[in-house]
């Protein structure tokens, strides 16, 4: 077990998923198919884990019923996680934040403009999701909105991440005829949708499950940025083997838990050309003989991509 309470003797257990946090309570998704409303008894803690959230959409849990009016549950233990995805919490300098937990993939919406997503951003993003193995896609949202200056830059960077061998994907969340390979990436598999907000989000959610309802907003125009409609992660069933974990918009993405070390190992074409490295313990930072410098000035690998690997470097809160 990841995390446990004490076992109150002559209770009937049930088992479910955690498909709602909303900070103290949460609702779950039990296997007679019921949704049930819960919270915890008392103190919750995972062992070696620092978190502000103690349980997480995705989680499998045990819980029985509690006999009070309301007909809630309580939530006594949780199952160990396959996996997350976590990020450094804005509210508790130290501690992390689980966005989800037991997935299959991970989704990065992202845009070319209004609001337009940093490569910092989406590269932070894809090492988290490499350094917790799980596969990581990124779909560019609002596509029928790009002047042809904007067009020629996603199809560059549509060809630097699939050469990375990372999923790349284009919509426009509005118009269903770019929908379809997006369902079909979907389909049978549980999948983290995240973004700034104002990427379309919940427009795309709300168009894959039409019962999903999802707040949108307008970006405004003003500061080009996205209004947070969405307050508390939540999973919604697209069909019987499929999910979607919808997310409040992240406005910047901490990386933490990797040493110095290892920042290199989730960057995969750095990782690739480290082995030709002068010395076993390079940064790729200043060191003689180093290859990943070599290959940036050669042009084999992206400018954007190195400086995204030294900013994580730089950012000693990103990485502990």
């Amino acid at each position: 077990m990841a995390g446990k309470n004490k076992n109150p003797k002559n209770v009937a257990y049930q088992q479910g998923t955690i498909i709602r946090s909303t900070g103290s309570w949460y609702e779950i998704l039990a296997e007679d198919d019921k949704i049930y409303k819960g919270r915890l008894r008392g103190k919750f803690k995972i062992k070696g884990i620092k978190a502000t959230n103690p349980i997480a959409v995705g989680d499998n849990v045990s819980f029985f019923s509690e006999d009070t009016e309301e007909s809630t549950v309580v939530i006594n233990s949780i199952e160990d996680r396959d996996n997350y995805i976590i990020r450094q919490s804005t509210h508790k300098k130290g501690h992390i934040h689980i966005i989800a937990s037991n997935l299959d993939q991970a989704v990065l919406i992202a845009t070319i403009s209004m609001p337009r997503t940093s490569l910092g951003f989406i590269d932070r993003f894809l090492v988290s999701c490499e350094s917790f193995h799980v596969p990581a896609c990124i779909i560019f949202n609002k596509a029928d909105l790009l002047s042809e200056e904007e067009e020629n830059y996603l199809a560059y960077l549509t060809n630097l991440y699939s050469n990375l061998d990372y999923k790349v994907l284009s919509a426009s969340a509005l118009y269903d005829d770019t929908l379809s390979d997006i369902t079909a990436y979907l389909k049978g598999k549980t999948s983290l949708i995240a973004g700034h907000s104002g990427v379309g989000k919940s427009t795309l959610i709300n168009r894959l499950v039409p019962n999903a309802l999802q707040r949108t907003a307008e970006v405004s125009n003003f500061a080009k940025k996205g209004v947070h409609t969405t307050t508390y992660a939540e999973m919604f069933k697209m069909d019987e083997a499929s999910y979607l974990i919808d997310t409040p918009g992240i406005k910047e993405f901490g990386i933490l838990g990797l040493e110095e070390y290892e920042v290199s190992y989730f960057f995969p074409e750095i990782r690739e050309e480290s082995e030709n490295c002068k010395y076993y313990n390079c940064t790729h930072t200043h060191e003689p003989g180093c290859a990943v410098v070599d290959a940036v000035n050669e042009e084999k690998i992206e400018v954007s991509r190195y400086r995204s690997y030294l900013s994580i470097l730089e950012n000693e809160d990103n990485r502990r």
